[in-house]
């Protein structure tokens, strides 16, 4: 078989939404900034997958990145980004405040989705939302402000309940993947996932920790996020 052609592209995608840092209190909405990510687009790409990473990860988390690369070999298009900028990700080091603000990082998903309703390459292609960690809770809220746009919710070792107050309102289609011995996140995405009211599925991967650094495991939510995402991914 021929090898399928696939164009890289680093973006810089303009947002508004940010927190100016007055303390542990938010000053309101700051100048535009611009957040960096990767683009890969697999030739007839069936949809787009982007990723929300978790607290203390970046686009060039190696997971992400592993999952990112087979959801491309089964011809999805994938946006790394990171949702803070270097500014950002100095502050959330010192006080771990912006990677549990769940509303604040689901608005900056929502830019980023709408970014890809505009831009040229990703318009016609309909959205899936990868989250891992707090990323998780983060896309489930985004989910819910783009019903149209959003298409499909894979959380990996996921915070959905973090996402709670909006967790009955989610219409997209959500797969929930936690490691088998990851006992208190099992216990948090069994209670998101009683509170769901969509298409819904929870996954559990026996004998794998948080990060599913044991052998086979990341490879197993690969593929489940593969087989979700071109179950649901379809063109606009």
């Amino acid at each position: 078989m021929p090898k399928t052609t696939i164009r890289e592209r680093e973006v810089r995608i303009p947002v508004t939404s940010g927190p100016e840092m007055a303390g542990n209190r938010r000053a309101g909405p700051v100048h535009a900034l611009q957040l960096e990510g990767n683009l890969t687009l697999p030739e007839g790409a069936k949809g787009i997958v982007l990723f929300a990473h978790g607290s203390g990860s970046s686009r060039f988390s190696p997971r992400n990145r592993f999952v990112a690369h087979a959801l491309q070999e089964a011809g999805l298009a994938t946006l790394l980004i990171d949702l803070l900028n270097p500014q950002e990700e100095a502050v959330d080091v010192r006080t771990a405040e912006l990677r549990f603000d769940i509303p604040f990082l689901a608005e900056r998903l929502t830019e980023v989705i709408d970014w890809l309703g505009d831009d040229p390459d990703t318009r016609d292609l309909s959205v899936g939302l990868f989250g891992a960690s707090t990323g998780g809770g983060a896309a489930l809220m985004a989910a819910v402000e783009r019903p149209e746009r959003v298409r499909a919710v894979v959380s990996r070792g996921g915070r959905p309940d973090l996402a709670a107050p909006v967790l009955p309102r989610v219409k997209t289609p959500t797969l929930l993947i936690v490691g088998g011995d990851d006992l208190p996140v099992i216990a948090m995405n069994q209670t998101a996932f009683d509170q769901l009211k969509t298409e819904k599925r929870l996954w559990i991967v026996p004998g794998a920790t948080h990060l599913f650094e044991e052998p086979g495991t990341l490879e197993q939510v690969a593929g489940l996020a593969a087989d979700w995402f071109t179950s649901h991914l379809r063109s606009q």
